[in-house]
């Protein structure tokens, strides 16, 4: 093929059809966020099992920290992991981040004695970041594969590879309940199982070549662009470093009024959203505790909380987080999102005023709520805020955008789980609880109304910003070139 016959490097990665490429990348980047809902959200049962395990009863603050301290250390691995895809390249560090979360993950399974709490929150805080690192880096990565037809659906499919992980967190528990395993070993096989999806395709990751616009919008080495292009996708393109470059550095660039405020709006936005969720989630064996009859307790109390989880997970998150993926490309990243955060405000605010839900005798009216909060969690922000990030910044900042975003989320989760076990445990309790969520989640609306752009179906330089910023440094060369010619 001549050079005359090739496509544009960009033109070829905004305007391929999905391919196998695409899926394979799916599959790689998806199975770390199977992972990484598994391990954040199976700690809320293992919590419980601990006590009836044999270990002495935790303190409020213990268990606060035992769920909250991985979202807590996933702040920390987001910056860390979206500075170096920056810095280092895509490539560089993809793979790194599992093998943090698979010895955090096997450490607090077999390195912790009977009432370590905290040696288990030690490898828990390793385990969360390798968690925060697979946010940043695999949303970076598979936006900067993906055609700009499909690239909602492909970046939400990624995330939406959570959903499995959290219904398997409950089944897997309740198999190993049922199956009359010591309670012993069984908390440490489910923090353990954590380790194996992982480590299914760190080799896969180790692999994968660098993507086509960090070698050219950063690197300039069109050369390598092309190479890996072809060898990742059989198809052959033309590119020009020379013009694809941005030269300013990334401070300057992440400063400026415009990322800021974009940033303010993608960080925060995940910041409530996460408390919402997390807080629910890894506390679901306590939140949903009320619904038990006072007469069915310890390991029975458990098995009867672990199966309302799953019903939740399985009949209303799992749909919403595919729902959103098909149709975001469609319906739009911005209406999702809004329309998330205001069926879960209403939500929660009716079950915060009709406290009399929150009991064994309404236990259908309360899960059906209960569950169309979770329903437009998934089918809204909790996809959304995952696919914002990697859209809105350009390739330079485009990790640490990504990076702060999701620590933006994990500080919201953190903050959650660590409050919702003190406000359950005082006055307020979960009515209190409950209204809050709806005020967060109202605040929410606004974030996204003020501060995000509708990213569907538009070219990835135009919407992160990089054609601007590449036409701003045209200019400013042609005027500098003038000056020195006169």
């Amino acid at each position: 093929m001549s050079k005359e016959d090739k496509v544009d490097l960009i033109k070829s990665v905004d305007n391929v059809g999905v391919s196998r490429f695409h899926y394979r990348t799916w599959i790689i980047a998806g199975l770390g966020f199977f992972t990484d809902a598994y391990d954040l959200f199976i700690i809320g049962v293992v919590t419980s099992l601990l006590v009836l395990s044999g270990w002495n009863s935790l303190s409020t603050l213990q268990t606060s920290l035992l769920d909250s301290t991985a979202l807590l250390s996933a702040v920390i691995g987001a910056l860390i992991f979206g500075r170096l895809l920056d810095k280092l390249g895509r490539k560089a560090i993809y793979g790194v981040e599992l093998i943090l979360l698979i010895a955090g993950a096997l450490g607090s399974a077999f390195l912790t004695p009977i009432n370590g709490v905290y040696i288990l929150i030690v490898w828990r805080f390793l385990l969360g970041i390798g968690i925060g690192g697979d946010y940043a880096t695999s949303s970076t990565i598979m936006t900067e594969y993906s055609n700009t037809k499909n690239r909602g659906k492909l970046v939400g499919m990624v995330f939406s590879m959570q959903s499995f992980g959290l219904l398997a967190g409950p089944l897997i528990a309740l198999g190993l309940i049922y199956s009359g395993m010591n309670l012993g070993l069984a908390w440490k096989l489910l923090l353990a199982f954590g380790a194996i999806p992982a480590a299914l395709v760190i080799y896969s990751r180790r692999k994968m070549p660098e993507t086509p616009r960090y070698s050219l919008n950063v690197k300039g080495d069109s050369t390598t662009a092309q190479k890996n292009w072809k060898s990742y996708t059989g198809l052959s393109t033309d590119a020009s470093a020379d013009s694809k470059v941005v030269r300013e550095p990334w401070t300057s660039i992440i400063t400026q009024k415009k990322f800021l405020l974009t940033l303010i709006g993608t960080a925060g936005s995940w910041f409530l959203m996460d408390w919402a969720l997390y807080g629910n989630s890894i506390m679901s064996s306590q939140m949903l505790s009320d619904l038990v009859p006072s007469a069915v307790v310890g390991l029975s109390h458990l098995i009867r909380t672990t199966e309302y989880s799953a019903l939740i997970f399985g009949f209303a998150a799992l749909p919403g987080y595919w729902i959103a993926t098909f149709t975001m490309d469609r319906i739009g990243r911005k209406t999702i999102q809004t329309v998330g955060f205001v069926a879960m405000a209403i939500s929660f605010a009716v079950l915060g005023i009709f406290h009399q839900l929150l009991s064994s005798t309404y236990v259908t009216q309360f899960l059906v709520i209960y569950g169309i909060s979770y329903f437009f969690i998934e089918f809204g922000p909790n996809v959304t805020t995952f696919v914002y990030p990697p859209e809105v910044f350009p390739t330079k900042i485009r990790g640490i955008g990504a990076g702060a975003s999701a620590a933006g989320g994990k500080t919201g989760a953190f903050i959650g789980t660590f409050l919702n076990v003190i406000i359950l445990a005082s006055s307020i309790g979960e009515s209190g609880l409950f209204l809050i969520l709806a005020g967060l989640s109202a605040l929410g609306v606004v974030f996204t109304v003020l501060l995000l752009p509708e990213p569907k179906r538009i070219d990835l330089d135009k919407i992160s910003g990089e054609t601007e910023l590449l036409a701003k440094e045209s200019f400013a060369a042609k005027i500098a070139n003038k000056n020195t010619e006169e």
